[in-house]
């Protein structure tokens, strides 16, 4: 179902977080419901993956996630303090270990000069940790590409933060 790549990452989260003994969670808005999607496409994978939360309105990201309503007012569902929202309300709302949550412009509209299509915002969030944050600028290389390779930098993310 998924790319080869995608599917090796996914394994990899579980058996790290397996490892572990850590519980995970996705919060996802622009990749809506791949990044689960591809862990659960792993037998095994209710050993440690416990929930995901589709995002993709700025309501669903206060409602689900606590996000507060004024940072997206002020700095927009895709941003880096959004994101790093979004991955803490994972964990707290969740009740799990890690969390990682996206936000990003797929496309092909919607993109602005400071938030062209293909950007993206990724953070990690771990109990006891400092959350980690990168963003992506994938360019407008089609809806599905910048899905795609969102997928693939968020289980990384998870991977490096579970360790």
């Amino acid at each position: 179902m998924f790319p080869s790549k995608i599917e090796n990452l996914a394994r990899m989260t579980l058996a790290a977080a397996k490892e572990k003994n850590l519980t995970i969670a996705t919060a996802e808005s622009c990749t809506g419901g791949l990044i689960a999607a591809a862990l659960t496409e792993i037998p095994g994978s209710s050993d440690v993956f416990d929930r995901g939360f589709v995002t993709y309105s700025n309501n669903a990201k206060r409602d689900l996630l606590g996000v507060p309503g004024d940072l997206i007012a002020d700095l927009g569902a895709v941003s880096e303090p959004v994101a790093r929202a979004m991955a803490e309300g994972a964990v707290v709302r969740g009740e799990v270990d890690v969390a990682v949550a996206v936000t990003g412009v797929a496309g092909p509209g919607g993109g602005t000069p400071m938030k062209p299509v293909g950007l993206v915002h990724i953070a990690c969030a771990r109990k006891g940790h400092n959350i980690i944050h990168d963003f992506f600028q994938f360019g407008d290389i089609g809806r599905s590409e910048i899905r795609i390779k969102t997928t693939e930098e968020a289980l990384q993310m998870m991977i490096n933060m579970i360790g």
